[in-house]
C-alpha cells in the first residue's frame, strides 16, 4: 500500500501554504472581548487570493475551469487553513460546489460552477437543522407546484450565510430521500437573522416562507444530501486536525522557552508526557481523517468496506471532537495564565476548537450513529 499523497495533492498544499503564510490569527477583535460577532463579513482579501491561486476551483472538473481533484486534496487545504484560523467559507463553498457538480442539473452547474471557481459567487450550506440535533432535512419541507418547488421551514447556524450568494438547503418532500435546493440569498421569502458562533463568527438563522425554487435548482438525486453532509463533516475533521497541530506547535515552542528552576519546562517529565499524549491524539485524528476522506472518494467508484462510508466519517468525527478538545485543554494548562491572555492567540484557537468539536454533531452523536451502523451491519 502506498499512503503518500499524489503530486497534485502536494502541490495544492504548497499553494495553500503560500496563500496562508501572511494570515494573522488575530486579524479581527477577540471573541472574548466582543459582545457580538467579531466581523460582519468573512476575509474577502484572503478569498480573492484563494481564487487567484485556483484553490477555489480545486475540486471542480476541467470543464468547469477546475483541477479535478478530490476530497483528500480539499481536506489537505482545509488543514492548512485552520492553522491560521482562516475566516473564509472554504469548506462550505467547495463541498456545495462538489454536490452541484456531481448531482445538479446542467443548467444549475452552468449557473453556479464557473463563478464558484473564480470566487465571484460564494456558496454555503445549511446543515444544522432547526436545533442542531435533529436531521437538517427535517427542518424544511418542499412541495412541488408545477415547474416550481415551494420551501418552508427554518435552518439555524448557517455559516457565512450573510456573505454568501447561494445557500444549499436540505429539505424533506414527504416521501423518499431528502432533496437539496440551491437558493439565492436574495430570494423572495428568505430572511436571515443574526447568530454568533462560539468562535465569534457571524452565523445566520435562515427562515424560508414560501420560497419558490425552479426544478432545475433542486437536486433530488438519491443520497446527494447525505454525501454533502458527510463531506462537510469530514472537512470539519480536517479543520480540527490543522488547528490541533498548530496548537501543539505553539505549546512546544512556549514550553521550550519557559523556564522554572533553571530548566525549560518542556524537559519536565509531566509536561513531556502530556504533550506526548496530545501528539497521539493528533495522529489518531489524522489516520481516521484520511480513512474517511479516502472512503468518500472511493465510494464514487464503487469501492466498499466492512461498514458504509458513514461509519468511517463517524469514527473520524469522534476522534476530531474528542481529540481537538483535549489538545486545546492541555495547551491552556501548559501555558498557564499566559494561555488565557487575550493579547496571545491561544484563546482564539480554544474558541474555534470548541466550535469545531460541536459542529455537525459532538462525539456522542456520532458514537450513537456508529453504534446503529454496527448493529445493522455484521462484520466478517
Amino acid at each position: 500500500m502506498d499512503f503518500t499523497f499524489t503530486e497534485e495533492q502536494q502541490a495544492a498544499v504548497e499553494a495553500a501554504q503560500a496563500v496562508f503564510a501572511d494570515v494573522a490569527p488575530d486579524g479581527v477583535p477577540s471573541p472574548a472581548l466582543t459582545p457580538g460577532a467579531v466581523a460582519e463579513d468573512f476575509d474577502r482579501p484572503l478569498w480573492a487570493k484563494l481564487a487567484a491561486s485556483d484553490l477555489l476551483s480545486l475540486v471542480l472538473a476541467e470543464e468547469h475551469g477546475g483541477a479535478g481533484l478530490d476530497a483528500i486534496a480539499l481536506c489537505l487545504v482545509l488543514r492548512e487553513a485552520a492553522k491560521v484560523l482562516a475566516r473564509v467559507p472554504l469548506l462550505e463553498h467547495c463541498a456545495t460546489a462538489m454536490a452541484v457538480q456531481a448531482h445538479g442539473s446542467p443548467e444549475l452547474a452552468a449557473a453556479l460552477l464557473p463563478g464558484a471557481g473564480r470566487g465571484s459567487l460564494v456558496l454555503t450550506a445549511a446543515a444544522h437543522g432547526r436545533s442542531g440535533h435533529d436531521p437538517a432535512e427535517l427542518a424544511v419541507t418542499a412541495r412541488r407546484e408545477g415547474p416550481l418547488w415551494i420551501l418552508d421551514g427554518v435552518q439555524t447556524a448557517v455559516p457565512w450565510a450573510h456573505g454568501a450568494d447561494w445557500i444549499a438547503v436540505p429539505a424533506h418532500a414527504g416521501e423518499g430521500e431528502a432533496v437539496l435546493a440551491l437558493v439565492p440569498r436574495t430570494a423572495e421569502g428568505l430572511t436571515l437573522a443574526g447568530q454568533v458562533s462560539t468562535s465569534g463568527e457571524r452565523l445566520a438563522e435562515l427562515a424560508l416562507d414560501g420560497v419558490r425554487v425552479p426544478a432545475t435548482h433542486l437536486i433530488d438525486t438519491a443520497d446527494a444530501w447525505e454525501r454533502l453532509h458527510r463531506l462537510l463533516t469530514t472537512g470539519t475533521c480536517a479543520l480540527a486536525l490543522g488547528l490541533g497541530e498548530q496548537v501543539l506547535t505553539m505549546t512546544s515552542q512556549y514550553t521550550g522557552r519557559r523556564e522554572q528552576f533553571g530548566f525549560p519546562v518542556a524537559t519536565f517529565q509531566a509536561v513531556a508526557v502530556q504533550a506526548a499524549d496530545r501528539y497521539i491524539d493528533l495522529r489518531a485524528m489524522e489516520a481516521t481523517l484520511w480513512q474517511a476522506a479516502w472512503r468518500l472518494d472511493a465510494a464514487t467508484g464503487g469501492a466498499g468496506g466492512p461498514l458504509p462510508v458513514a461509519g468511517d466519517v463517524a469514527v473520524a468525527k469522534i476522534w476530531a471532537s474528542e481529540g481537538v478538545r483535549r489538545v486545546v485543554q492541555t495547551a491552556q494548562h501548559l501555558h498557564g495564565g499566559f494561555g488565557a491572555d487575550t493579547d496571545y492567540p491561544l484563546h482564539r484557537y480554544h474558541a474555534w476548537a470548541k466550535q469545531l468539536e460541536l459542529q455537525l454533531g459532538p462525539a456522542a452523536a456520532h458514537e450513537e450513529a456508529l453504534g446503529d451502523l454496527l448493529a445493522t451491519h455484521a462484520l466478517a
